[in-house]
């Protein structure tokens, strides 16, 4: 039985030879199936097998919905500088940073202009990698100018929400973002220029309790979790136990606070026909 026992305990393979698996050439779904991430960057990244739409960012949104990804970034350079000196184990300009650095992104939100199925769309989506898509002066900012560019070029407006909420490190400047994107929205909608608000997973915080939930048409991608306060928190409050899918997309849609839900692999088509039916 020798060839049961290995004789030699040394390396078999020389270094130079042995190769690196690329990282993130598989994913795992919920479900515990297996999935190469070519097949489910062509499932527009919703696992086959059980529907479950895995959380992607604004790179991943702009190439579903903008024809041949192509599209005009606005402000790409505005970056958040420490207005309130906030400082806690790390400084908040080290923390930017290496956020910047580990995501390639500026912020947690990204504005694109481009056609979707040939009609005009203005785009603002967050990230989630970046800080957990918390909203800062940046966010506010940024979804402020991508409304102006709508208002001034007469395009609707799209929004894309995945966020932890307000971002603690500019404390009252991060709220007072509510208000700013509010008050835009409603210029808007004085300008009869649409606003959809697609909500995914998680949209919580302020987030929700502004822009997220002010669209002319409020729709979500399925079992996306959508709230103010984490349902875990609203437990303890209230110390009673919650309904089953309570906070969920579907919930939510039956008790009358989303339009309709949308599977990702349908968003393009869905949205261009509503633009269409809206006349733009």
């Amino acid at each position: 039985m020798a060839w049961f026992n290995r004789k030699d305990k040394g390396i078999q393979t020389p270094t130079s030879d042995k190769k690196d698996l690329p990282e993130g050439l598989w994913y795992k779904s919920p479900s515990g199936k297996i999935l190469h991430t070519r097949e489910l960057q062509q499932n527009a990244y919703v696992c086959p097998d059980d529907n479950y739409h895995v959380r992607i960012g604004s790179k991943e949104y702009f190439e579903i919905l903008f024809d041949n990804d192509e599209f005009e970034e606005l402000d790409a350079e505005m970056s958040s500088a420490n207005p309130l000196e906030f400082q806690d184990t790390k400084p908040y300009p080290k923390r930017i940073e290496a956020s910047q650095k580990k995501t390639g992104l500026k912020d947690a939100v990204r504005t694109g202009v481009g056609k979707v199925n040939g009609h005009d769309l203005v785009v603002s989506c967050m990230d989630f990698s970046f800080i957990g898509g918390s909203m800062g002066s940046v966010v506010g900012e940024k979804i402020a100018r991508g409304i102006e560019y709508s208002l001034k070029n007469n395009i609707p407006f799209m929004m894309i929400s995945k966020s932890g909420g307000a971002r603690m490190m500019e404390a009252g400047l991060s709220l007072m973002q509510m208000a700013k994107t509010s008050a835009k929205l409603a210029q808007l909608s004085e300008a009869k220029i649409p606003y959809i608000s697609l909500m995914t997973d998680p949209t919580t915080g302020g987030v929700t309790a502004s822009y997220a939930m002010l669209g002319d048409f409020n729709i979500a991608e399925p079992n996306a979790l959508i709230g103010f306060a984490g349902p875990r928190v609203i437990r303890e409050t209230i110390g009673k136990d919650l309904p089953k899918g309570f906070q969920r997309s579907e919930f939510l849609l039956e008790h009358g606070f989303l339009d309709f839900i949308v599977d990702r692999r349908e968003l393009k088509s869905k949205i261009a026909s509503l633009l269409s039916m809206l006349g733009f």
